[in-house]
C-alpha cells in the first residue's frame, strides 16, 4: 500500500510538467509570428508620399506628347496626380522652377544645361521629348531655294536664346552664312505672331515649328517648305542629331520622389507612343487642351517627332547635340557642359 500511495504521488507530482509542455512548441517548429515577426532594430522603408506632380511645357510639340497623359490624368488613371500649365515662351516656366513651385519642365534642350550650371546642380535631365520640328518656311514667293538666298533677308523666327536660335544659327553657320551679318532675324515671342505676319501678305521668310507649319499651311495660301532643320543637320553627319526638347526635373524632387519620377516617366511613355500610333484620335486631345485644333494636329504629328529617349539611350543624343552647341556658342549651354550628374541615365 505505502509502494502505491508513493507511485500515485510521483505522478500527481509530474501532471503539471506535462502540462506545461503540452502547450508548448518545439523550438524547431516556431510560430508563424516568429517567422514572420522582424529581426530586433530592423526597419521598415516608408512609403513614399504622394504628391501631386506639377508640370509645365510650352504650346505646341512640346505638348503633344503630354496629352494623352494628362486626360488619363483627368479621368484618374494614372496614379499620379498631375497639375499642368502652358506657356508659349520658356520663361514663363523657368523661374517657376527655380523657385520650386514647379517640379518637370518639357522645355527647349538647351535650357535645362543653362539652368543645371546656374543653380550649380539643381536640376536634372530625365528625357529627350522633341526630336527636329524646325523648318525654314516662305509665304508669297519663291525667293528662297539655297542657303545663300538667305543674303539679305529678313527671316522671322520665335525662340530667341533657346534651341531655335542656336539651331538656326548653327546651319547657317555651317552653309557659309555669317549669322549675324548677311541677313537679319527678328524674334517674335510666338508662332501666332509670325503667322499673323504672314496672313497680312507679301513675302514671309520664316523659321516655324510643328504644328504652327501646318497651321500656317491651312490659313496662308502658298507656303511652303524651303528646308527641314532636321535633315539639314543630319546632312552635316556631325555625330549628333538636332534635339528640339527635353524633360527637365528639380534634383530636390528627383532625390525625394524617385518612385513618383519614375511613374511620370512610364506615362509619358504611354501618352507619345499614344500619340504616334492613334494621330486622329490624339488630335482631339491636343484641340481639348488648347494646343492647336484637331483637323490641323492630325496633319502635324507625324511631323514633330515627338519621342521618349531616356536612359543611357538618351546620353549620346543630347550629349552630342549640347556639345554642337557648346563649340558655337558656350553661353548657349550655360558656359560650359554639364557633368555627368546632370543626366538621370539609371
Amino acid at each position: 500500500m505505502k509502494k502505491i500511495t508513493v507511485i500515485l504521488l510521483a505522478a500527481l507530482m509530474l501532471l503539471p510538467l506535462f502540462a506545461a509542455c503540452a502547450g508548448k512548441t518545439p523550438e524547431t517548429a516556431p510560430t508563424t509570428e516568429e517567422t514572420t515577426a522582424a529581426p530586433a532594430g530592423a526597419e521598415t522603408a516608408p512609403a513614399e508620399e504622394k504628391v501631386t506632380v506639377r508640370l509645365g511645357a510650352l504650346k505646341g510639340a512640346t505638348s503633344i506628347g503630354l496629352v494623352k497623359l494628362l486626360d488619363d490624368a483627368e479621368e484618374k488613371k494614372t496614379q499620379n496626380d498631375y497639375a499642368f500649365q502652358m506657356a508659349a515662351a520658356a520663361d514663363e516656366l523657368t523661374p517657376l522652377l527655380l523657385k520650386g513651385e514647379m517640379d518637370i519642365l518639357v522645355v527647349p534642350s538647351n535650357l535645362g544645361s543653362v539652368l543645371y550650371n546656374k543653380t550649380e546642380g539643381g536640376v536634372r535631365f530625365l528625357a529627350v521629348s522633341t526630336l527636329g520640328v524646325l523648318y525654314l518656311t516662305e509665304s508669297g514667293g519663291e525667293s528662297v531655294k539655297t542657303w545663300s538666298d538667305l543674303k539679305g533677308k529678313t527671316v522671322y523666327s520665335t525662340g530667341k536664346g533657346t534651341t531655335p536660335e542656336y539651331a538656326f544659327k548653327y546651319l547657317l553657320s555651317q552653309n557659309g552664312l555669317d549669322p549675324e551679318k548677311d541677313l537679319t532675324i527678328e524674334w517674335k515671342s510666338e508662332p501666332t505672331e509670325i503667322v499673323a505676319a504672314m496672313k497680312a501678305g507679301g513675302d514671309v521668310v520664316a523659321v516655324l515649328p510643328q504644328p504652327f507649319v501646318t497651321v500656317a499651311g491651312s490659313q496662308v495660301e502658298g507656303l511652303r517648305t524651303v528646308f527641314d532643320f532636321t535633315a539639314e543637320w543630319d546632312k552635316l553627319n556631325n555625330g549628333s542629331r538636332l534635339v528640339t526638347a527635353g524633360i527637365i526635373v528639380r534634383a530636390a524632387f528627383a532625390d525625394e520622389h524617385p518612385e513618383t519620377l519614375a511613374r511620370f516617366l512610364e506615362d509619358y511613355r504611354a501618352s507619345v507612343a499614344y500619340a504616334n500610333e492613334n494621330a486622329k484620335d490624339a488630335a482631339v486631345l491636343v484641340e481639348k487642351y488648347g494646343i492647336v485644333k484637331a483637323a490641323v494636329a492630325e496633319k502635324a504629328i507625324p511631323y514633330c517627332n515627338i519621342v521618349c529617349i531616356s536612359g543611357a539611350e538618351m546620353l549620346p543624343v543630347i550629349k552630342g547635340y549640347l556639345n554642337v552647341l557648346y563649340e558655337q556658342n558656350p553661353a548657349s549651354v550655360g558656359g560650359k557642359l554639364p557633368a555627368d550628374d546632370y543626366y538621370l541615365a539609371k
